[in-house]
């Protein structure tokens, strides 16, 4: 059995970010909260998706069906066995602090909110700000099928998870929950490799233009 960490997120979301249509998360508090101000907790992760506080009112109008259908295609029968399954894994590439409602206006074409959710989540505890997370994005070979711990439930973000997967049969310092892999390694080998627990949702030319997009929307004035 090894130990790793796992961040919740939105079901939606996750499978949002598991289709390339969105690789960034918005956090205030919870993610990374320390007595100095904010540190992340940690740079690499599983996320797993949860159902709680997700809502068709929060999420642009075309992914409403979307969420419907993903309620109906597996939560009612993970809920019933009280699993989850886990799809993906995630690096982060940058994390920004989201000054103003303005540069949440130049991100509305980066994710799947609807814009009176991520106002609703600026304004929420004003004393603190609003980070961004741009995340390169992996998805399992083989998905996780977990049970599902009562102490997991709320407003919690970050999950001690225990796997049966043997993580430990590839390197250490590449594929262990702290370092998964070098980004050298993903993109050459881990498409390829028929013995790999994961591959990049995007590769990396797409990541990369994706990402440069979002910065540039945030530097705009």
């Amino acid at each position: 059995m090894t130990n790793m960490i796992a961040l919740k997120e939105w079901a939606i979301v996750c499978k949002a970010l598991e289709e390339g249509k969105q690789i960034l998360l918005l956090r205030k508090g919870g993610i990374m909260e320390f007595r100095k101000g904010f540190e992340i907790k940690h740079f690499e992760f599983f996320l797993y998706p949860t159902y709680e506080h997700q809502s068709k009112e929060s999420i642009k109008d075309e992914y409403k069906k979307e969420l419907e259908t993903l309620l109906s295609s597996g939560y009612d029968n993970n809920k019933k066995y009280n699993k989850n399954t886990i799809n993906l894994y995630a690096k982060v590439k940058d994390i920004i602090e989201i000054p103003d409602k303005t540069k949440l206006l130049n991100l509305q074409n980066y994710h799947i909110w609807n814009q009176e959710y991520v106002t609703s989540r600026m304004n929420y505890n004003p004393s603190k700000p609003l980070y961004m997370l741009l995340l390169r994005i992996y998805k399992l070979k083989d998905p996780l099928v977990i049970d599902v711990k009562d102490e997991w439930s709320g407003c919690k973000s970050w999950l001690d998870i225990d796997i049966e997967k043997n993580w430990e049969d590839f390197d250490s310092e590449q594929y262990s929950g702290k370092h998964i892999m070098n980004e050298k390694i993903a993109e050459n080998n881990i498409v390829n490799n028929k013995k790999a627990l994961i591959h990049p949702v995007l590769n990396e030319d797409r990541f990369n233009e994706i990402f440069n997009h979002i910065k540039e929307a945030i530097l705009v004035k």
